[in-house]
C-alpha cells in the first residue's frame, strides 16, 4: 500500500519530456539560475560520466576541464531548475561509469564518436 502511494507521487513530480542521453555523451545542461528577481540560464557543458538512482531521485554527473582543473557537478534529472539537457555528441563506451576519466589529461580524455 505504501509502495503504491509513493509510485503515484512521485510520478506527479517526474518531468514527461525527461531528456534521452547516455554515458558517454557530450552534453549541455541548461541550468536556471535565481538571483534575487531575477531568473537566467547558465550552460554547463561536459561529459556525462555517471547516472544513478531511479525514479525521482535519478541524478547524473557532468565532467568538464576547465582553465586545466577537472570539474564534476551532479545533477537532478527531473529538477524544475534544469531547463533541458542539449546532446552535442555521442561516444562509445564499455562502461556505466567513466570514473577513469579523472586520472586522464590531455588528448587521453577524448572518447571515441558513436556514428548514428
Amino acid at each position: 500500500m505504501s509502495q503504491e502511494l509513493m509510485n503515484r507521487v512521485e510520478q506527479s513530480c517526474m518531468k514527461t519530456d525527461a531528456p534521452e542521453f547516455e554515458i558517454g555523451d557530450t552534453v549541455d545542461v541548461h541550468c536556471l539560475i535565481h538571483e534575487g528577481e531575477k531568473t537566467r540560464t547558465q550552460v554547463f557543458s561536459g561529459t556525462v560520466i555517471a547516472r544513478s538512482g531511479s525514479g525521482t531521485r535519478e541524478m547524473f554527473s557532468v565532467r568538464r576541464i576547465v582553465a586545466g582543473q577537472g570539474v564534476e557537478r551532479k545533477f537532478p534529472l527531473h529538477s524544475p531548475r534544469i531547463a533541458k539537457v542539449e546532446v552535442k555528441r555521442s561516444a562509445v563506451v564499455r562502461r556505466a561509469k567513466l570514473y577513469f576519466l579523472r586520472d586522464r589529461v590531455g588528448k587521453a580524455v577524448r572518447l571515441k564518436e558513436r556514428r548514428r
